[in-house]
């Protein structure tokens, strides 16, 4: 039986592997760990998903005298975890307090009606309208995996943060999962992740121009939500619902590539957290970190599924080429299935 390789040597090839120099273009935001000393939470899942108990109320936070301080730690947890819940215009000041720029509000979807009494940054969560929309979406095929995403990355300036408040839930079913794009990247060995650094793809929201085309809803040509995000093309320069193709692969590269990363965050349960609605239950979430899906187990003609969400836009989105990935910013050993082969790296780079 072979010896298992320890922490400290997968630590030691790390650093062996890396040339990177640290000194990035903004240095990361820290917790204050103001919340900690308030309300009591627990990470659900060891790498992704804090909930938090009974007694949080955002009307609290928001009217505290050191309100910016916790909400910018609120920000910076929800970024480290990817998703956080909350049990039964919060979400636009989180991207505030965080830095995003000043011109970035709240999204307007490109299919919510301006006059909607909800207003045009409410995007409203249905089952019936997911019914009504379904001969549009059967194209994606029978397996639920391929509706995995983020929300918006066809926007030039797409979002930061979301939540999403579910009202009314079915008695079982009805669940929403997300999973960490950050232990997608971690879980790449060190020469793919520099292949892929520096990459674009072309996203598109091209559903939307098929429920217009077919006469369930007008697209809003915008700004939605930021000076840059206006027209209807709907396309913007990875997740399986909006991310088409990598610009400098050809397609059959392109598909191999994107079918890897698809796979690494589909079929890896450990990177992914479930969570179970109750009615008025609050889910935040970082677009940039993570992708979702609802799951569609629940009988449609006997219950109804329906929520409203809010979704924040930062920025446009850049490359840092001294960026670390979040295990090694964070100081936390590679994922299992990576050290035997970083081990062997870092044992030929010495000899």
């Amino acid at each position: 039986m072979p010896p298992v390789e320890t922490t400290s040597a997968t630590t030691q090839g790390i650093a062996a592997l890396s040339h990177k120099d640290k000194v990035l273009k903004v240095q990361p935001l820290q917790r204050n760990h103001s919340l900690d000393a308030l309300y009591k939470s627990f990470k659900v899942q060891p790498h992704i998903g804090t909930e938090f108990e009974a007694g949080i109320q955002i009307r609290d936070i928001l009217k505290s005298a050191n309100a910016d301080d916790l909400i910018r730690d609120f920000a910076v947890l929800v970024s480290q975890r990817n998703v956080v819940f909350l049990p039964k215009r919060f979400i636009e000041r989180l991207g505030r307090t965080a830095g995003k720029p000043a011109t970035s509000g709240l999204h307007a979807h490109p299919t919510t009606d301006p006059t909607s009494e909800l207003g045009e940054h409410a995007l409203v969560i249905s089952s019936e309208e997911a019914r009504k929309y379904g001969n549009i979406y059967s194209s994606r095929g029978e397996l639920a995996s391929l509706a995995w995403h983020s929300d918006i990355t066809f926007e030039p300036v797409p979002s930061d943060y979301a939540a999403l408040k579910i009202i009314k839930s079915p008695p079982e079913g009805g669940d929403t999962l997300w999973a960490s794009a950050y232990e997608i990247y971690d879980r790449l060995s060190p020469s793919f992740g520099t292949f892929l650094e520096g990459l674009t793809a072309t996203h598109t929201g091209e559903n939307f121009h098929k429920l217009a085309q077919a006469g369930l809803t007008t697209l809003n040509p915008g700004p939605r939500g930021a000076p840059e995000n206006v027209g209807l093309r709907l396309r913007r320069f990875a997740n399986k619902v909006f991310t088409k193709r990598i610009n400098e692969l050809s397609k059959d590269e392109s598909d191999l590539v994107l079918d890897h990363l698809f796979n690494l965050g589909t079929q890896n349960h450990d990177l992914h957290v479930r969570f179970r609605w109750n009615p008025n239950d609050i889910a935040i979430w970082d677009n940039r970190s993570s992708f979702h899906t609802a799951t569609t187990d629940f009988d449609f003609d006997k219950y109804e599924r329906y929520g409203e969400r809010a979704t924040s836009l930062g920025e446009r989105p850049y490359f840092d080429v001294n960026s670390v990935s979040r295990r090694e910013g964070l100081g936390i050993a590679p994922p299992a299935s990576r050290r035997a082969h970083l081990a062997s790296l870092a044992a030929n780079a010495t000899a």
